[in-house]
């Protein structure tokens, strides 16, 4: 039996009433996923290592990098592991939201298992082909958007930051869309996934900010009061989010500079996916695109890159993604992923002040 039907024991045992509440068990979906990654965090390092499950490190980037030849990656297998057996733990397994975020979760992950284990146990240096990832993750995205459609009874409209009266409805250019969001943010996630911590700081701060989004949302009265869109039964997407970021807390103990783990496409490519239907259950996806700046400014730098370079024969960075470029220009490792992540604290602020600046 799962924790969250202690709740109704409440009129026998008053004690168990505490259960009911989303803020309570979302505070200890987020420490459950946080110990388990700590707990087991170490074994599956040395389980690795004895694997010889490493990180393979491109010649033609920063020389420092060398020295991460060999780190154990597949991390993420880790981090998918605290958020499931949490979330299964503490939230609500009615509530098809959850199993919607759980479902972009693993899919994501399971595409970015194939990935790692073709280029790290095959010895498969591309991994999957970009053609095969992509008809992979839109595939996984019309499902996921077609399920969410059909739960939300094909209700596509859409939050528009600052502008209360505005809720566009997409109709059937919805599906693309979403679509597009899963991907993309997905992909973006991967992108940022490149120096120690780089990527997880970053996710820790959009998902906590989308732990307040998917309360309030799922609050008609809350989101009536923010004049956006109430999605009945998005509050308990709170205890998702709880666990995302109990688990990428627990995972950056280990993932810190100098990291003795990375999560590898399987981690990156899952977490992008789940903060990506988060977006798309709140109706917040434009919203995304301040509140995931950094993993938003990752991709487009890799894109101006290439399209530079096909078309001028002249990159625009020293390298791509972003955070190289910064590497290259003599800024240190640790300072270049700090920084990020101040950056990203930045725009989670800017982002949570314009449910009142509407």
């Amino acid at each position: 039996m799962m924790l969250y039907q202690l709740f109704h024991l409440h009129q026998e045992y008053p004690f168990f009433n505490i259960f009911r509440y989303i803020t309570f068990r979302a505070i200890y979906a987020t420490v459950t996923s946080m110990v388990l990654l700590l707990v087991l965090g170490p074994w599956l390092i040395q389980w690795l290592r004895r694997l010889q499950i490493g990180q393979e490190v491109r010649d033609d980037g920063p020389k420092s990098h060398l020295a991460k030849q060999g780190t154990p990656t597949m991390g993420g297998v880790l981090i998918l592991l605290g958020i499931f057996v949490s979330t299964l733990l503490w939230a609500d397994l009615s509530d098809p939201y959850v199993w919607m975020v759980l479902g972009a979760l693993g899919a994501n992950g399971v595409i970015g298992f194939l990935d790692d284990y073709l280029k790290v146990l095959k010895k498969q240096s591309k991994g999957l082909l970009a053609w095969q990832k992509f008809t992979l993750q839109i595939l996984s995205g019309v499902l996921l958007s077609m399920w969410y459609l059909w739960v939300n009874h094909a209700d596509t409209r859409i939050v528009v930051p600052f502008l209360k009266e505005l809720n566009p409805a997409l109709g059937i250019l919805f599906l693309p869309f979403a679509v597009g969001v899963l991907s993309g943010t997905a992909n973006a996630v991967n992108l940022t996934d490149g120096l120690d911590g780089l990527a997880v700081g970053p996710v820790i701060v959009v998902s906590l900010a989308f732990m307040g989004i998917t309360y309030v949302t799922g609050h008609e009265l809350f989101a009536r009061y923010l004049t956006i869109i109430p999605v009945p039964g998005a509050g308990e997407l709170a205890i998702v989010c709880g666990a995302m970021v109990g688990s990428s807390l627990g995972f950056l103990w280990f993932n810190a500079y100098p990291a003795s783990i990375f999560m590898g496409d399987v981690g990156a490519l899952a977490l992008g996916g789940g903060i990506g239907m988060m977006a798309i259950v709140t109706r917040q996806e434009l919203l995304l695109l301040l509140l995931g700046g950094i993993f938003v400014a990752e991709a487009v730098s890799v894109i101006a890159q290439v399209l530079s370079y096909k078309i001028r024969k002249k990159r625009v960075l020293r390298m791509a993604p972003l955070h190289h470029h910064y590497e290259l220009g003599g800024v240190e490792e640790p300072k270049v992923i700090v920084r990020f992540w101040i950056v990203s604290i930045i725009l989670a602020l800017l982002s949570l002040s314009t449910f009142k600046l509407r």
